[in-house]
């Protein structure tokens, strides 16, 4: 999500430019400690003060000492900023792409580092459509109705992390997918009508690729393989996979050819009692028609 940045006027704390950082990421934590103390050397280099420096980019002067402190992972708008304010030259905007790599959660680098080099993804989650899926609106939606409930800072933070994510869709070559959603999830409005039929707008975009399947189960279904929770399981050209399911492992990664099998059987099973991608698509057509 995009934050205009207005030089001159100073925010509050909650809608000031930056994300937290996450202490157990070491490898993020080294990253903006090193981008804040290059920004503070500078700053003092050329004999501006905090307060004044805040005030020419937009931000308060708690903000830049959290930032430069390492507290804070700065926005591309920030850094953009201070750039000219300090005259770096582009160096301190580039470190945006430093920064570009560790903005979001571990958790969810690493899941988008393995779905960027998979070359198949199979992939069934029971409760909400799949954040590949999801718009932005719809995922905001979502987030929003988690209690204990996220800060807006945390929301925006995730809400980038899944847009980021897309770009599976854009590689080329494109890999292999396959989606099988719940109707309900299809049903449920979260965050309005209007947000669900740009959900299913999306959805039948996303299936009209040559390299996306999408299924849909219907709730009438009396045989369901997939009541013991959601599945996802990456393939790579190199023959290897991974999978997770809440019921293989308790949830982690697993790579074990056993435990595969066990999830790529399940898939198999739930995608067969689930519609064909031609009648999934006309029955998305269909909700979007009563929506």
């Amino acid at each position: 999500m995009t934050v205009e940045v207005e030089a001159g006027r100073l925010r509050t704390e909650a809608d000031e430019p930056g994300w937290e950082v996450d202490p157990d990421d070491e490898w993020g934590v080294a990253v903006i400690a090193t981008v804040g103390r290059q920004l503070k050397l500078r700053r003092e280099a050329v004999g501006i003060r905090a307060a004044e420096f805040g005030t020419a980019v937009g931000c308060g002067e708690d903000m830049v000492y959290k930032i430069e402190g390492g507290k804070r992972i700065p926005r591309q708008e920030y850094l953009v900023k201070a750039d000219e304010v300090l005259g770096a030259g582009g160096l301190i905007a580039a470190t945006w792409e430093d920064v570009r790599k560790v903005r979001y959660p571990k958790k969810v680098r690493d899941l988008a580092q393995m779905e960027a080099k998979a070359v198949e993804l199979q992939l069934y989650d029971p409760l909400s459509i799949h954040g590949l899926l999801q718009t932005p609106e719809y995922a905001r939606g979502l987030l929003l109705m988690r209690r204990p409930a996220y800060t807006e800072e945390e929301v925006e933070r995730f809400i980038a992390a899944r847009v980021a994510r897309k770009a599976v869709f854009e590689r080329d070559p494109a890999p292999e997918i396959s989606f099988v959603l719940e109707e309900w999830t299809l049903r449920r409005p979260l965050g309005g009508r209007a947000v669900l039929r740009r959900l299913l707008e999306h959805l039948l975009e996303a299936g009209q690729l040559r390299n996306v399947e999408l299924q849909v189960m219907p709730m009438e279904r009396e045989e369901h393989a997939g009541v013991d929770g959601g599945i996802e399981v990456l393939k790579f050209e190199d023959g290897s996979a991974v999978g997770r399911s809440p019921v293989v492992a308790n949830g982690r990664p697993v790579s074990e050819p056993r435990q595969l099998r066990i999830l790529e059987l399940r898939y198999g099973i739930i995608r067969a009692q689930a519609l064909t991608p031609r009648e999934s698509t006309a029955f998305i057509e269909q909700l979007l028609g009563e929506t």
